[in-house]
């Protein structure tokens, strides 16, 4: 792996407080290349920069390209350390054998990670509840306008200081129950991390902005009436006392915090049943208090607390509105265990 110099280095932000979430990047990048015949080749640390691509790149027509999300935390003793990479890299090889891309080699590309890390290692924030954002990504490069897999293809990695992922902060967020539209169908890409599905969801989310909601929560494809994802997240209930998520079966991601919160929860001695949750389970559930939380899981944000539902005409409350005595317990557990505050008893924390 050739490593190049940086010559001009960016200003870091001071006051971490103003740190947002994915607008600030990092003076370096690792980039790697793959051709039919070849394989992947060429592995290297840059300069962060932008990429030259053909007009008639296949990405730009076809999208075919794949990405993941992960951490890196700066623990109380000054290192850094990333939770469950293995994981990202691993699914994110699902992703590609879905989107017909090649694989990577898993041990490699967090080898390079961790290089990658370690030379923009005082990019690292170091207030609580901050931390360096990994993305790496995978588009197809190939100039060529006719639909099938491309047979070259560019990933890399970069890296971004990040602060809380909602501007509120850990509070409630209110959401809107949409029927009018579908995230994914069963038999398509729905469980893969895959630009278009996010493309897919934008216009449904920028409706329930306007309407002064936070999220979307997506419903089934078929009967538009069992719960998948919320926004771009995994999501939870406290329901008769289980905790009820939507089963993994194609249509939603098989997300890595989801894992995570759910090996939590039944170690807290909850039970957890993984079955489609409906919407009049929802609502009839905040009506007579069988439904004490909802919460919605992802890197990002880790754990949101939901305090509101709207369905059609109708509104609910979970609770009296605030975080759920749970929700509480799973988010500062989880992030406790990611900031080095808690033992790590799982094997989830890899250190730089």
């Amino acid at each position: 792996m050739d490593i190049f110099p940086v010559t001009e280095k960016k200003t870091r932000v001071a006051d971490e407080s103003k740190l947002g979430f994915g607008t600030l990047f990092t003076d370096r990048m690792f980039v790697m290349d793959y051709e039919t015949g070849l394989g992947w080749h060429s592995p290297r640390i840059v300069p962060y920069g932008p990429f030259s691509l053909d007009p008639a790149c296949a990405v730009l027509h076809y999208a075919q390209e794949i990405f993941e999300g992960l951490k890196v935390f700066r623990h109380t003793d000054g290192s850094l350390a990333t939770f469950r990479p293995r994981d990202n890299f691993e699914r994110f090889n699902r992703s590609a054998a879905r989107m017909c891309m090649p694989e990577l080699d898993v041990n490699f590309v967090l080898k390079a990670l961790k290089e990658l890390v370690r030379l923009e290692a005082d990019w690292v924030p170091r207030s609580l509840g901050t931390s360096l954002y990994v993305r790496p990504t995978m588009i197809a490069v190939d100039p060529y306008l006719g639909v099938r897999p491309s047979n070259k293809y560019l990933f890399y990695i970069i890296l971004s200081p990040v602060g809380a992922y909602y501007k509120n902060g850990f509070s409630p967020v209110k959401i809107l129950i949409s029927d009018a539209y579908v995230r994914s169908a069963p038999g398509g890409t729905g469980e893969a991390k895959t630009g278009g599905n996010y493309a897919a969801s934008l216009k449904a989310s920028m409706e329930a902005t306007a309407e002064g909601y936070d999220q979307v929560l997506w419903l089934d494809a078929v009967e538009r009436k069992y719960v998948e994802e919320v926004g771009s997240m995994n999501i939870c209930f406290l329901y008769d006392g289980k905790v009820v998520t939507s089963p993994l079966k194609g249509t939603i991601l098989d997300g890595i915090t989801r894992r995570s919160i759910l090996t939590l929860v039944r170690e807290m001695g909850l039970q957890v049943e993984e079955r489609a949750l409906s919407v009049d389970e929802i609502l009839e559930g905040a009506a007579s208090g069988r439904l004490k939380e909802a919460f919605g899981t992802g890197t990002a944000a880790v754990v949101s607390p939901v305090g509101q539902f709207t369905y059609r005409d109708r509104t609910v409350t979970i609770g009296d509105g605030a975080m759920g005595e749970l929700t509480g317990k799973l988010y500062e557990t989880l992030t406790g265990i990611q900031y080095g505050k808690i033992v790590d008893a799982h094997g989830w924390i890899e250190k730089i």
